[in-house]
């Protein structure tokens, strides 16, 4: 040790009075410098801790911030959602009520269709009755023009009765609208009886062949269908009695005018085709105003000429006496 002190020794006296730093010494500036730099670092880390920190802060603000928007948003969502399924169940509701309405329009299409079948159907049968309406129309055209010829014809039948009646002198009435002749019977048969008095025959042997030259002219060939001897008697015995006195009386009548001299065989044949002879017993009495029966007016042989299609106007003219 002791060589060791005198060596250091001799070294320090060695250097002249130099100053040599000491091993501590050195330590120390060591120590100095490692804290030095310790609190550099310390300073330094507090520092970037601090700015951290703050980095930390406003990031941790800004999460805050982001939790509240997401937390916002996700309120929104949630009402979003509940809106959602609000329109979802409008939009439900809508498509029921547009199947419904779709339904609805099916079937008002296929009523519609129903409709335009039913309306052809009907045109089809409007046009068949405007079809049969106008046959009818046309048939009615002509019918009229036939009741315009029959009317016309019996008018000219009556006008040319009583002309020649006039002509030939003989008082014998012809009804105006009917064409009538009433012969009273008292002059043709006794009471009761059937057989043709003498006076009777005289009567019809100048009536006849007159009332025959008017309805067997040519130019009424085609209208006379029928020449009527109807008997009539009044009311005295009973209906059958009567019924049959005023039928033989009627063909009586019938029977003398068949066998007239002067008819030719044309006349007589075309006479049988169209004469008849009935009774109407006392059916069709004669009265007078105060509501009593006429006797004399009711026992009556009368003398009727019947048109072509005559029933046929009478129904026409009850048709448009009903529509009065």
């Amino acid at each position: 040790m002791r060589a060791i002190t005198r060596g250091r020794r001799q070294i320090t006296k060695g250097d002249g009075g130099s100053h040599w730093i000491s091993f501590s010494d050195m330590l120390s500036s060591l120590l100095l410098v490692f804290i030095l730099a310790l609190m550099v670092s310390i300073y330094q880390y507090f520092s970037v801790l601090d700015v951290k920190t703050r980095e930390l802060e406003t990031q941790r603000v800004e999460l805050d911030r982001t939790q509240l928007s997401l937390v916002q948003k996700e309120e929104d969502l949630k009402t979003a959602q509940a809106e959602l399924m609000g329109k979802e169940e409008e939009v439900a509701s809508i498509q029921i009520q547009l199947q419904q309405q779709e339904d609805e329009l099916k079937a008002a299409q296929t009523a519609l269709k129903t409709q335009k079948d039913e309306q052809a159907v009907l045109q089809l049968q409007l046009l068949a009755q405007e079809t049969s309406l106008n046959e009818m129309q046309l048939a009615m055209n002509a019918q009229q023009r036939q009741i315009d010829d029959l009317l016309g014809v019996r008018t000219q039948i009556i006008a040319d009765l009583s002309q020649a009646f006039a002509q030939s002198n003989l008082n014998v009435k012809v009804n105006e609208d009917t064409g009538d002749i009433m012969l009273d019977s008292s002059l043709l048969f006794q009471s009761g009886g059937d057989i043709l008095l003498p006076a009777g025959q005289m009567q019809l042997a100048q009536l006849i062949p007159v009332y025959l030259s008017v309805l067997m002219r040519p130019e009424y060939d085609n209208y006379v269908a029928e020449i009527v001897i109807e008997g009539h008697t009044d009311s005295k015995g009973s209906y059958l009695f009567n019924l049959q006195l005023s039928q033989d009386r009627a063909l009586g009548v019938a029977t003398y005018m068949l066998e007239l001299p002067n008819l030719t065989p044309a006349q007589r044949s075309k006479l049988q085709a169209i004469l008849t002879a009935k009774g109407r017993s006392y059916s069709d009495r004669v009265f007078y105003p105060d509501g009593s029966e006429n006797m004399d007016a009711s026992r009556r042989v009368e003398i009727q000429f019947r048109l072509k299609d005559s029933e046929m106007i009478q129904k026409m003219n009850e048709i448009l006496l009903q529509g009065r």
